[in-house]
């Protein structure tokens, strides 16, 4: 065990459940210290946002691999691992890891259908036909609380892959890798969690209080749902790869989906790459270290 495993299991103690309470409250808190640069760092440029975005995309892609991809098919290959069987086949080796990561991606994918995209909010632009849909239906709901509303909805399911990859991280045993992983996360969340905080700025919310709130809110999801990831794969040891799977799948959708045509729209790409490249060499030294 490294000195920062024992440091963490001193302060914490040896519960998976637990330790994923306080990775998701670790996480969560970088979310709303990013949200509150807002505060003082008021008028960010376009291409400082794009670059930090990109740093955060690259950060949850080398995360998605080694935090997540890799041990889960390792966990699955063990001779000790209980396969679930199908049709006389027992799933093992990528083959959960593979199944949990389609049904990451097409949750994403059908949950992203229901709320408006979040660049739209993050530039302050939006489609004619995407406003005009958002408030279809609510003649007496002022337009801009409506869109204030999805958008808080667009983040909130944003943020989701990131509590339960934390959870199941410690709920896998492997304090190393969950640790990696929750720093990873949590600094990914910092730029993250400024970008929440323009978007609701763009999105109508006048104070810069309520919109670093607005990131508090983005964020606290990540807390349950990493007790719950934890959870799971306790009592339920043979879900371990398809929670992994699962993950993966929905942070790379965000990453491809989201994050990455965000920061190359508006000429930034260079400095967006740069970023991203920056993001993956973060998260393969904490992977090194903290292992």
């Amino acid at each position: 065990m490294t000195s920062a495993e024992s440091l963490f299991v001193a302060i914490v103690g040896e519960n998976p459940v637990m330790q994923a309470f306080v990775g998701g409250l670790i996480i969560a808190g970088l979310n709303l210290l990013g949200a509150a640069l807002v505060l003082v760092w008021r008028n960010p440029s376009e291409r400082s946002l794009d670059t930090a975005l990109g740093f955060a995309a690259g950060v949850m892609l080398a995360a998605s691999f080694t935090s997540l991809i890799i041990p889960g098919i390792d966990f699955a290959s063990e001779a000790a691992y209980n396969p679930v069987t199908l049709g006389g086949v027992e799933l093992v080796g990528i083959v959960p890891v593979l199944v949990g990561l389609i049904a990451g991606t097409l949750f994403l994918d059908r949950a992203d259908a229901l709320v408006p995209h979040a660049h739209y909010l993050v530039t302050g632009e939006r489609r004619a036909d995407a406003a005009d849909s958002d408030t279809d239906g609510l003649p007496d709901v002022d337009a801009r609380i409506a869109s204030v509303v999805l958008f808080v909805l667009a983040i909130t399911l944003h943020n989701m892959p990131e509590g339960l990859a934390v959870g199941v991280g410690f709920g896998s045993g492997d304090l190393g890798g969950a640790l990696a992983l929750m720093v990873a996360i949590g600094l990914q969340n910092i730029p993250e969690g400024l970008a929440v905080s323009i978007a609701a700025l763009n999105a109508g919310l006048d104070s810069r209080w309520y919109a670093a709130v607005a990131g508090l809110r983005a964020g606290v999801v990540e807390i349950p749902l990493a007790v719950f990831g934890a959870f799971a794969v306790q009592i339920a040891s043979p879900l371990l790869p398809y929670a992994m799977g699962f993950a993966a799948g929905a942070m790379l959708f965000v990453i491809s989906d989201e994050i990455i045509p965000e920061t190359h729209t508006r000429g930034n790409e260079r400095v967006a790459t740069l970023g991203t490249m920056a993001g993956i060499v973060v998260m393969l030294t904490l992977d090194v270290v903290l292992a």
